[in-house]
């Protein structure tokens, strides 16, 4: 027997492969093409403190290797997710992990509070989305240690934090330790890489907001070194997510030092692939010879 159990701090999945927030709705959308059973976990849309119109149009672009998307996290806000989904979300048979947006550092640690006050018992967690956004023609400041700590305080949010890092910093390593030393149950590495895309005949960007996150297998080796040096200063748990679409993306992520991926852009196209991955994992495990998910998180050897 193979055992898959994943342990993110005081979050336990069955498995470690999760849903990335964006692109599997708030999975009711999902329903009738994915057993949500055979997953670890799901992370739906981003939630705000209030309803947001995102971006607008052309909000998307492929690119040659993923997408550029600029959303602007488009949500009807906290209040309606809390009447609308969460009741649905907490039927299902896998565990749900609220993804947040703040709109300031004080509405970030509110909505910790509010989404852990309403999820109840049966709550798994919540991802507070620790990122640089633009809002109209104002950039917010960049995300430092400060900002890290208070949106990762648990005496704040009873449920396990899952503090997720943008890659568009320095160096994300003094943010993600600073999240660790504020309490957070594991890091989520990382979010979209901003980029563009330009038609050269109109001399115009093809995005409405000019830049947008780029995601999908492009981002995939950047990602992964993010997780490998991370794992090598940060002691909590890492959720790996960029450009994963297979098993052996997910067992490279693994090696790497993340304990759980998340699978994000492939949903778009293949969105039965988290659960292919998931069942495939005993075979790969076993071809390492392990029999837990323990004995291979963390085990890339970089000596010659």
């Amino acid at each position: 027997m193979i055992d898959l159990t994943t342990r993110l701090g005081r979050l336990t999945l069955a498995n470690p492969i999760l849903v990335a927030s964006g692109t599997f709705g708030y999975a009711r959308e999902m329903a009738g093409t994915v057993d949500f059973a055979r997953l670890g976990g799901i992370v739906p849309k981003t939630v705000t403190p209030h309803p947001r119109a995102g971006n607008p149009p052309p909000r998307t672009v492929e690119t040659a290797a993923g997408m550029l998307n600029a959303i602007g996290l488009d949500n009807d806000g906290i209040e309606h997710f809390i009447a609308h989904h969460l009741p649905y979300l907490r039927t299902l048979p896998t565990a749900v992990i609220a993804n947040i947006a703040g709109e300031t550092e004080d509405s970030f640690v509110e909505m910790a509070a509010r989404i852990g006050r309403e999820a109840g018992p049966g709550g798994a967690g919540a991802e507070p989305v620790v990122s640089e956004r633009r809002r109209r023609h104002r950039l917010r400041r960049r995300p430092g240690p400060d900002r890290a700590d208070r949106a990762a305080r648990p005496r704040v949010c009873p449920l396990p934090l899952l503090a997720k890092l943008t890659p568009n910093v320095t160096d994300v390593v003094p943010i993600a330790k600073a999240a660790a030393d504020a309490g957070a149950d594991a890091v989520t590495l990382v979010n979209t890489f901003v980029g563009m895309a330009v038609d050269w005949r109109r001399r115009r960007p093809v995005l409405g907001n000019v830049t947008g996150g780029l995601s999908g297998p492009a981002i995939k080796p950047l990602a992964l070194r993010l997780v490998w040096r991370v794992a090598r200063n940060v002691s909590i748990p890492i959720v790996g997510v960029g450009g994963i679409a297979t098993l052996d993306d997910v067992m490279e992520f693994l090696v790497a030092g993340a304990s759980a991926v998340q699978l994000g852009t492939v949903n778009f196209y293949d969105p039965t692939a988290s659960v292919r991955v998931a069942d495939g994992l005993p075979a790969a495990l076993a071809t390492l010879g392990a029999r837990s998910m323990g004995e291979v998180v963390g085990t890339l050897r970089t000596e010659r």
